[in-house]
């Protein structure tokens, strides 16, 4: 089993926020560091036609693009979550573009890199067993494997160059949502409450089924007094994957964005295939989701609330102790790197005005160790995202502890494994401690959200991602009306609105220009695939099954060592197949069956 080397542990003046001397002491000292950065790149530049003198030199020019892209790491990091913390701050937007343009400047400046790689021919295949090459092996293979895709030097370079504006309708939409739009105020439960994205995470969940309704129409009412400009710039981000498809040779957006992890179109068509095919499933969970609620007419505003009631807080003391504990079956080792984690300066915790909404984790200050985000209100759902993000952020510690840097970052496509199946821990182990028939309705109840939220709901907006893509590459327009009219359609097919179990209303098809994923080129699937894949292996872990263990924490120390696909195949599961999504399929259904002998039974 993996023994990590615990190298981190701070005391904290306030441990609610995160640390970031831990990555630069001061601000004169990410300063200070810029024109060492730059110096790197210059080192990246000044390799260019140098490949040929033999392995040594590729090494040496491997080493150079390595360590440029770890001082960028380092300040973008830096720069990025101090932005993060505070979006009204301008000082630190600044310092965050300078950080942008400095990763323009290294991509520009180390274009040529693989298309000389590939000039190189077949021989480089016999340098690739040098011992200086051992740790860029993969990466070099993996660029020999792009070479029908990989332009010239002076193509490769224009990409480059052009990859900060192509990346500026999200950040745009991030500055647009966290500091500028005008969120509404609402009166629930006698105070008036601002409606931003933290506030809206926690009343969708209200008991009070007119304020949930007053809720979604004031928040999604905003979004629609947007909907012209979000529009605008998701539809130019979409342009900018197809450019960047068409320019590397690739029929569709779609099989560039899988390409760039070498998965095969199946893995996509499959898992919009079998979430269709299981819309019964999850009508069945809607519909019993209306006869706990007591709800005939369950519309889109009644999917948040829990099921059976609960006055159980869970502050932040509380999530972290089940964090810690629920992970227990991943051994010792494990839960001391995840406990110093939770005390060391990794997160900050609580929203506040100017801070971006939702909750992630960033790995990019190798060296150092994960920062989360999050707004944690006192809940079951910022327990389990707890849980969630520091799962992403132990799958980067043991990564970054076991690789070195340029097969340290590990594939998107794996990324949302090791934080599902932590959340599966700690629902497995809050339903072992369970004491009553309501706690564990409670549980069993917050599981089938988790499956529809992540996997059904994810898949939908896969299903959407890929629909406005193949859209614009048909040349069919994509304006903020069009996009909420095909997002109406989508969302009604999936909750059975013309079957009467769920009704949709117009105002609730804005929820497309509440998801920042659609920005990210084709991420969201991959949350459905890998609730699927972690699905099987925490209940192989759970059960004790021999292996089980250390095939998944190999698989989570392999990093980008290979390709992803094949990594989860060696740890057990094959997501280009139908089985991972029809087990699911199965244990929603188990979870239903149990919870309505419950409700029989009295």
């Amino acid at each position: 089993m993996l023994l990590l080397a615990l190298s981190v542990a701070f005391a904290l003046d306030d441990p609610d926020t995160w640390d970031l001397t831990h990555v630069f002491p001061t601000v004169e000292a990410w300063e200070a560091a810029i024109p060492e950065a730059e110096a790197a790149i210059d080192a990246v530049a000044a390799c260019e036609g140098t490949l040929s003198q033999g392995a040594g030199q590729l090494a040496s020019c491997a080493d150079a693009y390595s360590d440029a892209q770890r001082q960028l790491g380092l300040l973008r990091v830096y720069a990025a979550q101090h932005s993060d913390a505070d979006t009204r701050d301008d000082a630190w937007q600044q310092r965050r573009a300078r950080v942008t343009h400095l990763q323009t400047t290294l991509g520009s400046a180390g274009a040529w890199f693989d298309p000389e790689v590939q000039a190189l021919g077949d021989e480089v295949d016999g340098w690739l067993q040098a011992s200086e090459l051992a740790a860029h092996r993969y990466p070099i293979e993996a660029i020999r494997r792009r070479g029908d895709h990989t332009l010239s030097v002076d193509g490769e370079r224009l990409l480059a160059q052009t990859s900060g504006p192509r990346w500026m309708p999200s950040q745009t939409y991030r500055t647009l949502t966290s500091a500028e739009m005008p969120w509404p105020t609402v009166t629930v439960d006698g105070e008036d409450v601002r409606l931003q994205p933290s506030a809206y995470g926690q009343l969708r969940s209200h008991p009070d089924r007119q304020v949930r309704r007053e809720v979604f129409d004031a928040f999604f009412g905003t979004y629609a007094d947007f909907e012209a400009t979000i529009g605008s710039l998701l539809s130019t981000t979409v342009q900018g994957h197809w450019g960047v498809a068409q320019a590397r040779g690739f029929d569709s957006s779609v099989d560039k964005a899988l390409f760039d992890d070498f998965l095969p179109r199946e893995v996509y068509d499959t898992l919009v295939a079998e979430t269709r095919a299981s819309r019964p499933t999850l009508h069945r969970y809607l519909e019993l989701r209306g006869r706990l609620l007591g709800i005939d007419d369950l519309g889109y505003h009644d999917l948040y609330v829990p099921v059976v009631d609960s006055d159980q807080s869970f502050d932040l003391a509380t999530s972290k102790e089940l964090t810690w504990k629920s992970a227990k079956p991943l051994g010792k080792p494990y839960v001391k790197a995840l406990k110093a984690g939770l005390e060391g300066g990794w997160m900050d915790v609580y929203p506040r005005e100017g801070k971006v909404g939702g909750a992630y984790m960033t790995g990019g200050a190798f060296g150092v160790h994960p920062y989360v985000l999050l707004n944690h209100t006192d809940d079951w759902a910022s327990a389990t995202t707890l849980a969630h993000e520091m799962g992403h952020a132990m799958h980067t510690w043991l990564s970054q502890e076991a690789q070195p840097f340029p097969t340290a970052y590990y594939a998107t496509f794996i990324a949302e494994i090791a934080s599902t199946f932590n959340e599966n821990l700690l629902l497995d182990y809050v339903l072992e401690r369970a004491k009553t028939d309501d706690e564990r309705l409670y549980y069993l109840g917050s599981r089938l959200e988790t499956l529809r939220t992540t996997y059904f709901r994810q898949a939908m907006f896969a299903e959407f991602e890929l629909m406005i893509h193949e859209a614009h590459e048909k040349g069919e327009p994509l304006t903020g009306p069009a996009l909420t009219e095909r997002y109406a359609q989508l969302l009604r097919d999936a909750h059975g609105h013309d079957e009467g179990i769920v009704t949709i209303r117009d105002v609730d098809a804005l929820e497309w220009a509440f998801v920042p994923h659609f920005h990210y080129d084709f991420y969201v699937f991959q949350y459905a695939t890998s609730l699927a894949a972690s699905s099987l292996l925490s209940d192989r872990v759970l059960a004790k099954e021999e292996g089980a263990l250390e095939r998944y924490l190999e698989l989570l120390s392999a990093g980008g060592g290979d390709d992803p696909h094949e990594l989860l195949k060696r740890a057990g599961v094959d997501l280009s197949s139908p089985e991972p999504y029809r087990a699911i399929d199965r244990q929603m259904n188990e979870i239903m069956d149990e919870m309505e002998r419950i409700l029989d039974d009295r």
